[in-house]
């Protein structure tokens, strides 16, 4: 009874405060009702999202292509905004399906408990949320699911290597700013690609479906196409992903066409210019590599690298760091104001800006693609070397002691024939899981990837493979090819996390990139995000960096002679 009293007198408390607050400040209870009513309509909307991209790919009509399936979305949108509850949206959800035609038996769908499935990536369970779906429209969901389409499928396929290809859908031109509900299909097309057939959703650092709240607003109520191209931008980074791009006029005018001749990283939590473009550009502007750049434009190096990190993409903090220097240099103006650090000395001046065309110089020529350094041991520089050169570096090499293998650069070839030199039986180097397109949001394990030896021709010595956060996608899949090897040590940086082939992704008139495939170690363990297993760890300083010294390879060479 006391306790039961208690409960009551609180709620008159409550109750009474309310009054008092709307009585009084009617502005705060306007305030919470548009909040509560603009949550019910994102959580409207991003229902609408979840069943659109489930028919698309689940409903046997749909798949087959029989309508046009982007305006079927933007006809019923004003439908779902209207729908005053939740059952009422589901009764406009259950006539729709109504009206795509006849769910026939899918005899072959119970197939799929032959396959071994990686579903980690695998959630429906949001079809029978009953605070959101009515049980009459659960159920219709669960009967599409277990009859779902078989076959070839209008809006996606497989490339050779198995990782999707979006095929059929509709163009846009000139769809800079489209109308708001155009946005809100850019949106939901993107999002349900990644919702089926991105291998590494379960790890992104959000929750997709959280993403999909997030996004919806700033979509749905951008003011001009700045916000617009900013907001899909956002999107693709919430992928966390090094291979995930997106590139788009408004987006680059926003930020800037023009840079510092410098390349830029972040050494012992510091912003240090590590490189530059153009040696003779660099030192018409007194640049230097080692400087700390502090402020520019006279705000701190830190606030604006946070500022900009919603748009940084990257699958970790090392290939995000190597993106900061675009955002806290880049503009449209000739110069810029930077404030740097040179052992003690304090420089604040302007530095000059310019374009791509003026910075990008030629490809070297004539590199040695591979030498003998001191104490008889291989260097060979993966930049560089091409695959005709692979027998002659290999028999030029055999008597050393050892061979340093750099893959701290994009490499022209996939290293099959250096790698069957350093083993004496076959390996299993590497696991990849493929979308099942005939259970969408499922993976299937592919057969493991395997080297086979080259018979007589092993390397005896010691190989030692180098890495940083430049070692992305095919140069880290050819690392962990390497690997492999019998005697093989590798040593660096926390590489890209980004291995596997691509896929492109589609809003409304722009594409981006991401991992289409899912790479992972023969034990199951991951390379996305994590990068490459690495022996022994290297983080360069701003000192070895100033001094001009590869410490990276000071590492591997200090092991090499041991």
């Amino acid at each position: 009874m006391f306790k039961k009293k208690s409960r009551l007198s609180v709620k008159k408390l409550l109750l009474l405060s309310v009054a008092l607050f709307c009585y009084f400040p009617l502005t705060y209870c306007q305030h919470i009702a548009l909040a509560t009513l603009e949550k019910d309509k994102i959580q409207n909307l991003s229902a609408l999202c979840k069943v659109w991209g489930f028919l698309k790919y689940y409903h046997p009509n749909v798949a087959k292509g029989n309508f046009n399936w982007d305006e079927q979305l933007l006809a019923i949108i004003p439908k779902i905004e209207k729908a005053p509850t939740s059952e009422a949206a589901s009764k406009i959800y259950l006539d729709w399906i109504d009206s795509l035609g006849e769910i026939k038996i899918c005899r072959s769908c119970k197939n799929g408990a032959t396959k071994e499935y990686f579903d980690k990536n695998f959630n429906l369970s949001w079809t029978q949320n009953p605070e959101v779906f009515s049980n009459e429209l659960s159920k219709k969901l669960k009967q599409i699911e277990d009859n779902r389409f078989q076959g070839k499928n209008h809006y996606v396929t497989t490339a050779s290597a198995g990782n999707v290809e979006v095929i059929n859908e509709p163009e846009y031109q000139n769809f800079e700013f489209p109308d708001e509900n155009y946005r809100l299909l850019s949106l939901f097309r993107y999002w349900n690609i990644v919702e089926y057939f991105y291998p590494y959703k379960y790890m992104t650092d959000e929750n997709w479906n959280e993403v999909l709240s997030q996004m919806i607003p700033k979509f749905k109520n951008s003011k001009n196409k700045i916000e617009y191209h900013l907001a899909m931008l956002e999107t693709v980074a919430r992928l966390n992903d090094s291979h995930a791009t997106f590139h788009t006029g408004p987006i680059e005018n926003y930020f800037g066409r023009k840079y510092t001749p410098a390349y830029f990283n972040m050494i012992e939590s510091k912003f240090v210019i590590t490189g530059f473009y153009k040696d003779s550009l660099a030192k018409a502007n007194d640049l230097k590599i080692g400087d700390i750049i502090e402020k520019a434009k006279g705000i701190d190096v830190k606030e604006l690298i946070a500022s900009n990190k919603i748009y940084n993409r990257g699958s970790n903090n090392k290939v995000q760091d190597t993106h900061n220097g675009f955002f806290v240099t880049a503009g449209e103006t000739d110069s810029i104001k930077l404030s740097i650090k040179r052992g003690n000395d304090e420089i604040v001046k302007n530095f000059g800006r310019y374009n791509l065309k003026i910075l990008k110089g030629q490809f070297p020529k004539n590199k040695e693609k591979y030498k003998i350094l001191d104490h008889n041991i291989g260097y060979v520089d993966m930049n560089y070397l091409e695959m005709k050169d692979v027998d002659k570096m290999m028999h030029d090499l055999k008597s050393a002691q050892a061979i340093i293998i750099d893959y701290r650069e994009y490499m022209k070839f996939t290293p099959y024939m250096v790698a069957r030199r350093l083993i004496k039986t076959k390996k299993e180097f590497a696991k990849l899981i493929k979308p099942d397109l005939s259970y969408p949001g499922r993976f299937i394990w592919k057969p493991s990837e395997t080297i086979s030896p080259l018979n007589n021709q092993c390397f005896s010595g010691r190989v030692i493979i180098l890495v940083n956060e430049g070692t992305q996608s095919a140069s880290e899949y050819a690392t962990m090819l390497l690997q492999a090897g019998d005697n093989v040590t590798t040593i660096g940086s926390q590489t890209s996390g980004a291995d596997g082939n691509v896929s492109y992704n589609e809003f409304l008139g722009y594409k981006s990139i991401i991992t289409g495939l899912g790479v992972f170690y023969p034990d199951g363990s991951e390379t996305q995000r994590v990068g490459i297993k690495i022996d022994a760890v290297v983080h360069p300083t701003i000192k070895g960096i100033a001094e001009g010294r590869d410490e990276i390879l000071e590492k591997a060479l200090e092991f090499a002679q041991k």
